[in-house]
């Protein structure tokens, strides 16, 4: 089971989001905000991609391929609008030219469009906000506690091991969001959830009919 860390708040000079960035699109990996993902990069077009922005601003954009995308993945299959970047904090490069590196959130995104100058894709961008209101506080705590009986009630099916008591509530619907036992299509409802507190509900519906299920 994996297990939620708090991890401080990632401290890069870059902490705008650049109008263009390169973006990685995978089928079953995200990130959400206020969270981190390792990655392990091998292919030479992504390769690349990381070189490019060692140079530059150490941003790239997360997204998560569309269902169908497997006929075109060598050229440009279609992938969802809504994503999240984030920065290059963490960076080992291997003997062979791939990469490991660290990649933590910087803000989500929408794509408005894309352009064909460079191996790697490049997307025109625009940020998304995603806050939790003075007002939606209390609410959120509540959605909380329930997320943390349904991690303790799960035996393990949350694919969570803990939550942690020493982060935020809006970290933990993130952790959990990007974490836990779910569908990829739902893990995308999530992320473009308009806040953490629509998040935590959305999250605590799949959870409930997974939990159930199993």
């Amino acid at each position: 089971m994996l297990a939620i860390i708090a991890t401080p708040s990632i401290a890069s000079a870059q902490t705008t989001l650049p109008d263009t960035i390169p973006i990685f699109p995978l089928e079953d990996v995200m990130l959400f905000p206020e969270m981190s993902v390792p990655l392990h990069i091998f292919e030479p077009r992504y390769k690349s991609m990381i070189a490019d922005a060692l140079k530059g601003n150490r941003v790239i954009g997360m997204v998560l391929l569309r269902p169908g995308y497997e006929k075109d993945y060598d050229r440009s299959p279609s992938v969802f609008q809504i994503g999240c970047a984030g920065v290059i904090n963490e960076v080992e490069q291997l003997p062979n030219g791939e990469y490991n590196i660290v990649l933590g959130a910087l803000t989500k995104y929408r794509i408005t469009r894309e352009e064909a100058s460079r191996p790697y894709r490049i997307a025109h961008v625009a940020p998304i906000a995603d806050v939790v209101s003075d007002a939606d506080r209390p609410a959120l705590r509540a959605r909380r506690l329930r997320l943390e009986e349904l991690i303790r009630q799960s035996g393990g099916r949350t694919g969570i091991a803990a939550a942690p008591p020493n982060i935020s509530d809006e970290r933990l619907v993130n952790g959990m969001s990007q974490l836990a036992h779910i569908d990829e299509l739902d893990r995308e409802r999530l992320l473009e959830a308009d806040n953490p507190l629509r998040r935590a509900d959305l999250l605590i519906a799949i959870l409930e009919k997974s939990i159930a299920e199993r």
